[in-house]
């Protein structure tokens, strides 16, 4: 108990990446073992304080927030083992996923399918639903083979298909209000190269072809810029075995990746956010000034964008068939109001699976994501958004804005009261509870 004393801090300030959420912590612990992990847990119940495992603190919901203990699971990193019959791997759940990716690509390996920010940890990525892009590719969650997870009580539950299943299926997208996940069992596969094609193509062709699109293409997505008919497109294929590397040369990555995304683009948000009118000649710019690209390169380099400016953003999940209704009724309301968006609307696809609380539960769907700078205010876009989504059947991203509450989900999720069984057993005191949690999952 000596060591991990050491890292109790009182009375912090924190709040996550995006500064959308912030809170007072009474204390803050970095535990470097499960059995920690299960002593910080009951510490905090006999002084009658509520607990949260953080990972990156990515999520712009206050779904990791907490005025109780914090645990910080940075000592609890890597790929602990792997078995390539099963094709699993079983990872620490404080692991980002950048050192996820880099340790499974030097043992040949790779994750089936990846959002585009790797910031995350395992278990944050986990627990709040992320996906990528895919119609024949599920989320995160859905790859989860099995976990170890720290209950209410202090107990530790390694649970699988078959080995308490409630427990397993209701916690593969727990929220963290099940316990804490101290390490996950994920599906892998043989290391992959992608080819990936990147071009602007006008909206409206973009739209009309997307069914077929997103059925040739493993992966196809695209970004609509408001104020403007332009949009980028994004083709990622997997290519042969015998296929080499062809990855960007330094200077273009550099150029594209880093130059024009991250500094040029901070610089152009913070100028449209003191003077607002350039924002439509500055997106008509921006639009016109993308130039297509083509490479190859390892799966994660591909589906892995370097993001360093600092956005809000609420994303909705949809039945397949709707994205270009929801699509043409937010341009319409971009086009009649006088909000002025600078950052682009960012459209996918993913798979059905069978995780109880994941947005694309029994249905195929495409994902619709807005954002705005973080120092700008919301204003009335995301309301605006969040009023088409309820129109078209969407479901919230547990970890972006949204306002919903348990009586949308229950309506909205058709386990949702099994997840809610679940919760009440194994944390009926809600410990690990906190404002968003009592707001999506009912107290």
């Amino acid at each position: 108990m000596a060591d991990t004393e050491k890292e109790i801090v009182r009375g912090i300030e924190w709040s996550n990446w995006a500064g959308t959420e912030s809170t007072l912590l009474s204390r803050i612990a970095t535990p470097r073992s499960e059995e920690e992990v299960a002593e910080e847990v009951v510490r905090a119940a006999h002084r009658g304080l509520r607990v949260k495992a953080i990972g990156a603190g990515h999520s712009f919901t206050g779904v990791a927030v907490t005025d109780g203990v914090q645990l910080r699971l940075g000592g609890l990193t890597g790929v602990t083992t792997i078995d390539a019959t099963r094709g699993e791997a079983t990872v620490r759940a404080g692991t980002p996923l950048r050192v996820l990716n880099a340790e499974l690509a030097q043992l040949g390996l790779a994750l089936p399918n990846l959002g585009d920010v790797d910031r995350q940890t395992i278990s944050g990525a986990l627990g709040t639903g992320t996906h990528g892009t895919g119609l024949r590719l599920t989320g995160l969650s859905a790859g989860v083979r099995g976990l170890r997870i720290v209950l209410a009580d202090g107990s530790v539950v390694d649970c699988g298909p078959h080995r308490e299943p409630d427990l397993f299926q209701a916690a593969r997208l727990g929220l963290g209000a099940l316990g804490v996940i101290t390490e996950v069992t994920l599906a892998v596969v043989p290391a992959f190269l992608l080819h990936a094609v990147e071009r602007p193509e006008p909206l409206a062709g973009v739209l009309e072809a997307f069914d077929e699109e997103v059925e040739a293409n493993d992966h196809f997505e695209f970004y609509w810029y408001p104020h403007t008919d332009r949009a980028l497109t994004k083709r990622n294929n997997r290519v042969g075995s015998g296929a080499t590397a062809q990855p960007l040369s330094r200077w273009r990555a550099y150029v594209d990746d880093e130059l024009l995304s991250n500094r040029a683009y901070e610089l152009l948000n913070r100028f449209v956010t003191k003077v607002p009118r350039t924002t439509k000649p500055v997106n008509a710019v921006a639009a016109r000034a993308l130039t297509a690209r083509e490479y190859v390169d390892a799966s994660h380099r591909v589906f892995i964008s370097d993001r360093d400016v600092r956005f809000m953003e609420a994303e909705w999940a949809f039945p397949r068939h709707v994205l270009g209704d929801v699509l043409r009724e937010l341009r319409s309301w971009v086009e009649t109001h006088d909000d002025l968006i600078s950052f682009p609307v960012e459209c996918r696809v993913a798979a059905a699976d069978d995780v109880w609380l994941s947005t694309a539960y029994e249905r195929e769907s495409c994902y619709v994501a807005v954002h705005r700078y973080h120092r700008q205010a919301e204003g009335a876009y995301f309301r605006a958004f969040e009023a088409i989504a309820m129109d078209h059947g969407g479901r919230p991203h547990w970890g972006k804005l949204h306002s919903r509450g348990a009586d949308f989900f229950r309506a909205a999720l058709p386990r949702f009261e099994e997840f809610r069984t679940v919760r009440d057993r194994v944390d009926p005191d809600r410990r690990f509870a906190n404002p968003y949690l009592d707001r999506v999952l009912g107290p």
